[in-house]
C-alpha cells in the first residue's frame, strides 16, 4: 500500500448509465423499484424462515444468509446510484469509491461462495439423501458460511489493494455507475498489468472455482433424477434445479465477462448494462427463484398473515 500516497486525486466522476435527463428521471424510477422489491423480497424471506420452525433447515440457513449477502450487495450500489440521477455534480470521494468497491467486492465473492455451498447442498440432498442430515450438521452448515464470507473478503482485500496501490492523478472521469476494479483501472496513471493478472488469478479462484462446484453438483443432481421413477418427483426436482441454474447463469456468466477478460482502456455501454445483472438484478431474482415460488416458504407466508389478520 506504500504507493497510496502518491495518489493525487481526492474524488472521482462517475458518468453512470446515461447522461440524458429524461433517461436519468426513468431510471431512477426503474432502480428504485427494483431496490424497493430487493429489500422487501429479502427481508421477508430473512423474516419467515426466522419465525417458522419449518424452515429451519439448512437449504433456508443458506437462504437466509443468501438475502441478507444481496440485501448488503445492493445497498453498497444502489442508493448512491440513485442520488447521482437526480443530482447536478455525480461525483463520489477517493475514500467513498473504496469502500464502495471493497464492500462491493466482499458480497459479490462471498455470493459466488455462497450459491456453490447452496448447490453442494442440494447435491447431498438429492444423491445421497439417507446421509443429508449427518452430513450437513448445523455445524459445517456454519462452517461453510463462515469460509464463504472469509473467502469473500480476502478476494476483496487483495482486488481492492492492488487497485489502490496504482497511482491516479488524472483524469477522473468514471465510465460506469458505481465503483469497481475493472472501471476503476481505466484510470490509473501506471501501468496495470500486475494489478489485472492478480485480479484475473483471484477471478480464478473465486469464480471458476466454485462454478466448477456448481457444474459437478448439477450434473451429478440430474443423473440421479433421471433414475427417479415418479414423474411428479423427476418434476420436482428440475423445477427447483432449473430456477437455481437461471441465478447461475445470470451472475456467473455477467461476471465472468467483466472479470475474465482482458482489461481496455474504454468502458463500453455493453459492460455497464452487463454490469447490472450481477451487481442489482440478481438481489432482486434471488428471493423469487430460491424461495418465494417454494411451497414451504408460501405455507410460511400464509401463516404469518393468517396471524396477523387475527
Amino acid at each position: 500500500m506504500g504507493k497510496l500516497n502518491h495518489t493525487y486525486l481526492t474524488e472521482f466522476i462517475l458518468l453512470g448509465l446515461s447522461s440524458d435527463h429524461q433517461t436519468q428521471i426513468l431510471l431512477f424510477v426503474v432502480f428504485l423499484v427494483i431496490y424497493l422489491i430487493t429489500v422487501f423480497g429479502n427481508l421477508l424471506i430473512i423474516l419467515l424462515i426466522h419465525v417458522d420452525s419449518r424452515l429451519h433447515t439448512p437449504m433456508y440457513f443458506f437462504l437466509k444468509i443468501l438475502s441478507f449477502n444481496d440485501l448488503c450487495f445492493s445497498t453498497t450500489i444502489v442508493p448512491k446510484m440513485l442520488v447521482h440521477f437526480l443530482g447536478v455534480r455525480k461525483t463520489i470521494s477517493f475514500a467513498g469509491c473504496s469502500v464502495q468497491m471493497f464492500s462491493f467486492l466482499i458480497m459479490g465473492c462471498t455470493e459466488s461462495s455462497l450459491l456453490a455451498v447452496m448447490s453442494y447442498d442440494r447435491y447431498i440432498a438429492v444423491c445421497k439423501p439417507l446421509h443429508y442430515s449427518t452430513i450437513m450438521t448445523h455445524k459445517v452448515c456454519v462452517l461453510l458460511v463462515v469460509g464463504s464470507w472469509t473467502s469473500g473478503i480476502f478476494v476483496s482485500v487483495v482486488d481492492t489493494s492492488f487497485t489502490l496501490c496504482l497511482t491516479y492523478r488524472g483524469p477522473n472521469i468514471i465510465n460506469h455507475y458505481f465503483c469497481e476494479p475493472p472501471a476503476l483501472l481505466k484510470l490509473a496513471s501506471e501501468e496495470t498489468y500486475t494489478a489485472e493478472m492478480v485480479i484475473f488469478a483471484m477471478g480464478i479462484i473465486i469464480l471458476l472455482g466454485p462454478v466448477s462446484l456448481i457444474l459437478f453438483s448439477y450434473w451429478n443432481i440430474i443423473s440421479t433424477v433421471v433414475q427417479i421413477q415418479s414423474g411428479e418427483g423427476r418434476l420436482k426436482v428440475f423445477s427447483t434445479c432449473s430456477s437455481h441454474f437461471i441465478v447461475v447463469i445470470f451472475f456467473y456468466g455477467s461476471t465472468i465477462f467483466t472479470y475474465m477478460q482482458p482489461n481496455s482502456k474504454k468502458m463500453n455501454e455493453k459492460d455497464k448494462v452487463i454490469s447490472v445483472f450481477y451487481s442489482i438484478v440478481t438481489s432482486m431474482m434471488n428471493p423469487f427463484i430460491y424461495s418465494l415460488r417454494n411451497k414451504d416458504v408460501k405455507g410460511a407466508l400464509k401463516k404469518v398473515l393468517k396471524r396477523e389478520i387475527r
